[in-house]
């Protein structure tokens, strides 16, 4: 059990650390080749960014769904972390999988760890595949389950459950919420045009403080057709407390208004929160089954039998 112990717990912490820094982010920008960007095309110049930025919100938006290639770097990650899959933000669903070199052979402390993970989200519960390495010392159950809002809640610490449950309502937000805080920045900009995937893109980009976002009454946000008042709020409050002082977005967007890549850095105390988002096949159907019960170990209930830090106690996860 001691391997299997290390094994999971090694899925646990790349896991835990992608839930509580929330999915944003940022990566390399620049154009191929460093060649200077073309000059932006008179479709592009016939609106102001804040407009184009706001129609690809909109369309982000209705179409609920994407299939994402994602990479992430974050404070309290070993390396860099590679995701891919489908996700639905209406309603909210996941099916990655995670690999990078935040899997190699070693990286976790681990090297009979698993060189990739998959990760489910369903109904506000965690699903990580940890592998064979689990799978062989626990008769076959290699499906780790996490239920992070029932051990936020065993756990008594009512500030460690808000970060839980914030981080796990973070991993399912909206490509369109961070497009939409941004625009009521006061220098989102048309940097100009590229080519991705073969498809001509325009290029936008824009920063803005925390402190500028809590200074503009939500009344009077550009964010208000994309998100409650209360989830701006919410959103902007974990960003605060999460000692998170802004925002760099860059955004590509295809002639359909429809974003094809998201950049974005969010600089904390800690350190940079990085991702690089590449967003397809808008609308996809997405829809996780969870992995049969004779394939799953409950997280709260393994650490109880061996007496591990998960014990559901006061104060203690």
């Amino acid at each position: 059990m001691r391997r299997t112990r290390t094994t999971a717990l090694a899925a646990v912490s790349l896991t835990a650390a992608l839930v509580l820094s929330g999915c944003t982010g940022g990566g390399d920008s620049s154009d191929e080749g460093g060649k200077k960007a073309p000059a932006p095309s008179k479709t592009a110049e016939q609106r102001s960014a804040v407009q184009a930025m706001a129609a690809a919100t909109k369309k982000t938006t209705e179409a609920k769904s994407a299939r994402v290639e994602m990479t992430m770097t974050a404070p309290g990650m070993p390396e860099a972390m590679d995701m891919q899959g489908v996700m639905s933000w209406d309603p909210v669903a996941i099916d990655f999988t995670m690999s990078g070199s935040a899997f190699e052979p070693g990286a976790a402390g681990d090297p009979s760890a698993p060189s990739e993970m998959r990760m489910l989200m369903i109904e506000d519960v965690m699903y990580v595949n940890a592998g064979e390495a689990m799978a062989a010392e626990t008769d076959g159950k290699s499906w780790l389950k996490m239920d992070l809002a029932a051990l936020a809640e065993q756990s008594g610490d009512e500030a460690l459950a808000d970060q839980m449950t914030g981080g796990l309502d973070d991993m399912g937000r909206s490509p369109a919420e961070q497009m939409a805080l941004l625009l009521d920045s006061p220098n989102i900009e048309h940097v100009g045009e590229k080519q991705l995937d073969g498809a001509t893109t325009q290029h936008y980009q824009g920063t803005m403080t925390v402190e500028e976002m809590l200074e503009i009454e939500a009344e009077e946000s550009e964010s208000g057709e994309y998100m409650t008042e209360e989830e701006r709020t919410e959103l902007l409050q974990g960003m605060e407390e999460s000692g998170i002082k802004g925002m760099d977005l860059e955004v590509w967007i295809n002639e359909d208004d429809m974003p094809v890549q998201l950049t974005m850095v969010m600089d904390s105390p800690e350190g940079s929160v990085e991702i690089t988002q590449r967003m397809t096949d808008y609308g996809v159907k997405v829809a996780p089954e969870a992995p049969p019960a004779d394939e799953t170990i409950d997280f709260v209930e393994m650490m109880e039998e061996l007496g591990g830090p998960g014990a559901p106690e006061p104060g203690a996860v």
